[in-house]
């Protein structure tokens, strides 16, 4: 989620990089109003209060209906040609695209994960006129510290769900019982089970708001957030709001990037001599992105209601989710391939599945419309903040800028494996991250 140092045109996604339902009848999620004949996949039960900010338990059930018309979509698919170079240089590759076509057609069972989520407590509420959906999954240990979680895109609520385990219950994946968290995982607006916006303004800012009203609203009155991508966006921007309540944040993508770094890039200059060689590569890998990575941003940031595309082919979907950033292009393409590392090809259609469901491809890239910060200039965060940083992530955050970009910084670690989508990839690290992160703030 980062931002062009060099075309204009991207200064709107760096550059920064439906309404509230009747309260007394059951809240219809996640289908498109232009489609009368959509059935809902998704319900949440009648406030009892009678108004729009109770909690409402919800539940998912997908139409069979739904689930053919897919698999029909994806057989019926119309391929283009093969990429005329042996490389991801144009793009995703066929092969890969085949290959993950033929798994989702013919094998891939969408109702395993509606189990596991079912399986979950998962809420709506009402807040500041949206339906925000969310997991709350409170551990067994006494004392467990209150953290909120936020996914970036493409991703989803699936993200997180490895961690929950080893966060919530720490005796039975090799953790301590003080280590406990009580976890709070939010589908951004536009994502998900959460309602769709259906006028402008749902920024980074307004989503860290709405945030501290959730966190409020479950009663928590000391609590930590973490977030990566679209996560730390919003988690900055909730730690420079300070509530009361709120002692420190983890990222595992960080903004750091120095002016005069940012500087550099947008001039296109080669890397400063000045640079250690910890510095020199997290320059060169923010170089090579802002070159050739920043395509799927620049459109989502300038025209997101052109990709009608996504929201009609679900291989069109696929593809665009998986040109994300070429480390998780790769590991994609590897796993598709056979290899056993990190993600399975059915983690991938989760996702992927979720966006479609929902129909949410559009709608989740307007975040990227919306936000008018940069996404990786220091943001002047005041509270305690811990980083983690993963070698495959789209920039590698050197200590030294890190130090710069946050003067409390109470933990920092490189971490040996793992890439964008850390509590995905490597769940176990990450949740060693935040266990030992945040200890000292207990």
């Amino acid at each position: 989620m980062p931002q062009d140092h060099s075309i204009p045109a991207r200064r709107r996604f760096i550059g920064v990089a439906a309404a509230t339902l009747a309260a007394g009848s059951l809240s219809r999620l996640a289908f498109a109003d232009t489609d009368p004949a959509a059935a809902s996949i998704a319900d949440a039960a009648p406030a009892a209060s009678g108004t729009p900010e109770a909690i409402r338990p919800l539940r998912i059930h997908v139409p069979e209906a739904r689930l053919t018309e897919l698999r029909r979509r994806v057989r019926d698919t119309q391929w283009p040609e093969r990429e005329t170079v042996d490389d991801a240089s144009q793009g995703v590759q066929l092969a890969t695209m085949q290959a993950l076509a033929r798994r989702w057609a013919g094998g891939y069972d969408w109702r395993r994960m509606e189990a596991r989520l079912n399986a979950l407590p998962q809420f709506v509420t009402g807040i500041d006129g949206l339906d925000i959906h969310f997991t709350h999954v409170r551990s067994k240990h006494r004392g467990a510290l209150p953290m909120i979680v936020t996914h970036g895109w493409p991703g989803s609520i699936i993200e997180q769900l490895k961690i929950i385990g080893p966060l919530t219950d720490p005796t039975a994946h090799g953790g301590r019982a003080d280590d406990a968290f009580d976890l709070v995982i939010p589908s951004l607006p536009g994502y998900g089970f959460s309602g769709k916006p259906s006028a402008t303004g749902w920024d980074p800012v307004r989503i860290a708001r709405a945030w501290v009203v959730l966190m409020q609203r479950l009663g928590y009155t000391r609590y930590v957030a973490q977030g990566g991508d679209w996560g730390n966006a919003v988690t900055e921007q909730m730690a420079r709001l300070a509530p009361p309540g709120l002692l420190g944040i983890h990222t595992n993508m960080p903004a750091t990037v120095p002016d005069g770094i940012a500087q550099a890039l947008k001039d296109g200059k080669p890397a400063p001599a000045s640079l250690s060689a910890e510095e020199r590569h997290a320059y060169e890998q923010l170089d090579s992105f802002y070159r050739h990575g920043l395509g799927y941003a620049q459109e989502m940031a300038n025209r997101p209601q052109t990709l009608y595309g996504i929201e009609d082919s679900p291989i069109g979907l696929a593809a665009w989710i998986l040109d994300h950033d070429a480390a998780s292009q790769a590991l994609i393409a590897r796993v598709f391939q056979g290899a056993q590392e990190g993600l399975t090809q059915d983690d991938i259609l989760d996702n992927i599945t979720l966006y479609w469901l929902t129909r949410t491809g559009v709608s989740s890239a307007r975040l990227y419309w919306e936000n008018k910060l940069n996404f990786f200039e220091p943001k002047h965060v005041a509270i305690p903040v811990a980083v983690s940083v993963f070698p495959d992530e789209i920039y590698a955050a050197p200590r030294s800028w890190a130090e710069q970009a946050y003067p409390k910084l109470i933990h920092y670690q490189r971490m040996p494996k793992g890439g964008h989508f850390a509590a995905w990839e490597q769940p176990l690290a990450l949740a060693g991250e935040l266990r030992t992160s945040f200890r000292s703030l207990r």
